[in-house]
């Protein structure tokens, strides 16, 4: 062990430096041009990057580039949102201690924290960031630890106490002994653990699985298609577009595009109400979650100590007990204690009007535990004061024998008490008891309550005790069995847990990875830069309105009010939100499935390809991304939480898909048949009935019920009416395409009206039954 009084040698430090390494959190930042690249590495993008290598093969410059763009758009989203990890990082790395005082060779200097090495000795003062994890071996100080925790109320630590790095010295002076350095202090172990965590969002598994679908079905279709064109056989100057038609169509090109859309909206409503995203996923997770872990100090509760009850002994007055109290209090301190009890007195409904008049003051001093102050009487008598641990003022007063009893009752409760005695030096007497605790937000029980209405369970996770934890869970509605070991076991069943009690920083991240085993979709609330991993991990990760620099940026929402009720707020915006998104997913299905369908359809009637690239991308830009208005469609958010059901989504939309197909070939038939159209005026005939089917298809999917159930947005039908016009005036002209005379167009509109119908009809049966709500 090293000698206090002289601390490492020079040499022995820097011999230390080099097998451990520095004290510092390691930079592992990936190169930005590299984490660029693997956003163009996915399902989504191959799918683009194979039809713009088609169109620059066959000269279609322009089409290609209008691909590239969308491609690029998205790649960018992704990018941008990966970056939040290593901004928390960067937080986190910033609350670091740059130098520090440390004993080497005998003598105090001041030295990079960087530098430190375990065993060193330290010394800790008013102001100073404890630079390592530390042991204190001398002095006594008031450690402000909520930048790692959150927790708002200093707490006293003497010798033997061990302190984190990043703590802040509010008072005192101590000298410790460094016992970790770097990665291997907590605050490291959070940085590493923030590094690591992650969660595959619901948004990436929903577009990957219907892209998979979607490759899996369009691409054998497309294999039958280009055989089929062989077997005719059609040259191949028709075979190429025609293959890239079909890639083009299989493509749910702006699906990505539409879940950062609709969640920016949904954002933008939040922001309006003290919730800020800054992670836009979080916004259409929301809507899913389930479970809400809930930090029980500043989020249920007021983190704020106060007087909840006064018990004074026989002879004495709950007034004079709370005012002999206020006078061993510090005056403008930041003992949150001293704090309490004088505001309590300020409010006093019946103040003490023949107050002694203070002489002198001793604060608290951990050593004793106890602050005094002395005073003298109105008379002119001198004396004194004293607060503090019931066991300490018990022992130097004349105490009731029911006092011990009392406070037993009280402590079961999760109250502090204090005891506050008074009289001459040599004959002090206790005059009551005081009860502290950090009372329940005045909302909590009701916002609870409503989250369950919601389907969503609150659960608390504190590192109180259990006692504590239980009390305050009881108050807000929140009932359960209460897990109160710590570490958590790899193998614990969570959700059969209400209350984590004694919980350490890093068993918040455990409880997450373990709920998220058990298929829940987990919401955690935290505070301080020990949380972050677990927001990090959580698919929504909630920094409350006290919180921490870092665990803000680790988190995706932040709260900018108190309490739960961002909370609820959040909820029902990410429903509203995930109602938008299903909308817009559920018509992508359909059309995809029926447009490259209809390609097959088309050739086998004409014998010709019915569309061509340009037509195609045409109906992208006009179909696809002016549909993306949905995302500020007006919605009715599900009262429980809303999970990704994508084969009951996808046999919703084959099925649905088959009605459309069957309105689009019996068109076809008409106007090759019927219209006696030529193969030019086929291609035109196609697009029109496409778009117009597509916007019945567009309201049908909207509705969960009858697609007159409820209205749609302003912007919806705007963009409706723009695409109609679009495509109307196009074919009226023939620009880009050959010419339909007005009647084809009115007759196929009256079509697309009485396909609506039919389509809302065989929806309401199939949502029912494959219960889409």
């Amino acid at each position: 062990m090293v000698d206090a009084t002289i601390g490492l040698t020079t040499s022995q430090a820097h011999q230390l430096l080099n097998e451990g390494g520095a004290n510092a959190v390691v930079d592992v930042t990936q190169h930005p041009v590299r984490r660029a690249l693997k956003k163009l590495w996915a399902p989504v993008p191959w799918m683009l990057e194979a039809a713009i290598l088609l169109q620059l093969g066959m000269g279609d410059y322009s089409e290609a580039a209008v691909v590239a763009l969308l491609l690029l758009f998205n790649a960018a989203l992704g990018f941008y949102q990966e970056g939040r990890a290593q901004a928390t990082l960067d937080a986190l790395k910033s609350r670091l201690a740059l130098n520090a005082t440390v004993r080497r060779d005998g003598s105090w200097s001041t030295q990079p924290a960087s530098d430190l090495v375990p065993g060193d000795i330290v010394k800790l003062t008013l102001g100073a960031v404890v630079p390592a994890d530390v042991h204190l071996i001398e002095g006594s100080i008031l450690l402000d630890q909520s930048m790692l925790t959150g927790e708002s109320i200093p707490a006293d630590a003497g010798a033997g106490a061990d302190a984190y790095a990043g703590a802040l010295v509010r008072r005192g002076e101590a000298v410790a002994r460094v016992t970790a350095t770097g990665e291997r202090t907590k605050f490291g172990r959070t940085a590493e653990l923030i590094r690591t965590a992650q969660v595959e969002s619901s948004q990436q598994k929903t577009v990957l699985q219907v892209v998979r679908n979607l490759v899996l079905f369009n691409g054998a279709v497309t294999i039958l298609l280009a055989a089929y064109a062989l077997w005719l056989p059609l040259p191949g100057t028709e075979i190429v577009p025609l293959i890239l038609v079909a890639i083009l169509s299989s493509i749910p090109v702006a699906l990505p595009s539409m879940f950062t859309l609709a969640a920016a909206v949904g954002a933008r409503a939040l922001a309006s109400q003290g919730v800020l995203p800054t992670r836009l996923s979080a916004v259409d997770e929301a809507a899913g979650i389930d479970i809400l872990c809930s930090d029980k100090t500043g989020t249920l509760t007021l983190n704020k100590l106060a007087v909840i009850s006064i018990h004074a002994m026989p002879t004495f007055d709950e007034a004079h007990v709370l005012a002999l109290a206020a006078l061993a209090s510090s005056d403008g301190g930041q003992d949150p204690v001293d704090v309490a009890i004088r505001d309590a007195a300020s409010r006093s409904p019946a103040p003490v009007t023949d107050a002694a008049k203070l002489m002198a003051f001793v604060p608290f001093d951990p050593a004793v535990k106890r602050s005094e102050a002395t005073l003298r009487q109105p008379d002119g008598s001198v004396t004194k004061v004293i607060k503090g641990a019931f066991a300490v003022i018990a022992g130097l007063s004349e105490t009731p024998a029911s006092a011990s009893s009392l406070v037993d009752d009280l402590e079961a409760k999760g109250y502090r008490v204090l005891a506050v005695a008074a009289g001459p030096e040599s004959q002090l007497t206790m005059t009551g008891l005081l009860a502290l605790s950090d009372p329940p937000r005045d909302e909590s029980a009701a916002l609870i309550a409503e989250l369950g209405q919601l389907g969503v369970r609150t659960v608390m996770v504190t590192g109180d005790a259990k006692t504590t934890a239980e009390v305050v869970a009881a108050s807000v509605g929140i009932v359960g069995s209460t897990w109160s070991t710590t570490p958590l076991p790899d193998d614990i069943k969570a959700d059969s847990f209400s209350i984590f009690a004694g919980v350490l920083p890093e068993d918040k991240y455990s409880l997450v990875k373990a709920l998220q085993k058990e298929k829940h979709i987990v919401g955690m609330c935290g505070d301080g830069a020990n949380d972050a991993p677990a927001l990090r991990q959580a698919q929504m990760g909630i920094a409350v309105s006290t919180a921490t620099d870092v665990a803000k940026s680790a988190a995706g929402i932040v709260l900018t009010e108190p309490g739960l009720g961002g909370i609820v707020t959040l909820i029902k915006e990410g429903r509203t939100t995930f109602q938008r998104i299903l909308t817009y997913t559920l018509r992508s299905i359909i059309h995809k499935v029926v447009q490259v369908l209809f390609l097959a359809a088309g050739l086998i009637i004409t014998g010709h390809a019915i569309l061509t690239p340009p037509l195609m991308v045409l109906m992208m830009i006009t179909g696809d991304f002016l549909a993306m208005s949905s995302s500020t469609d007006n919605v009715r958010p599900s009262p429980k939480p809303n999970i990704w059901r994508i084969r009951n989504l996808t046999i919703a939309g084959v099925m649905l898909g088959m009605v459309d197909l069957l309105y689009c070939v019996a068109c076809l038939l008409i106007g090759k048949f019927v219209l006696d159209l030529d193969t030019e005026a086929l291609r035109t005939f196609t697009v029109v009935t496409l778009v117009f089917g597509g916007q019945a298809v567009f309201y049908v999917a909207r509705e969960r019920q009858h697609l007159w159930s409820s209205r749609p947005g302003r912007w919806l039908v705007a963009s409706s009416i723009v695409d109609l016009t679009i495509i109307t005036t196009l074919a009226l002209n023939g620009v880009m395409m050959t010419a339909l005379t007005l009647n084809i167009i009115a007759g196929l509109l009256v079509a697309a009206l009485v396909f609506t119908f039919v389509l809302d009809a065989v929806k309401t049966v199939l949502f029912e039954r494959l219960k889409i709500v």
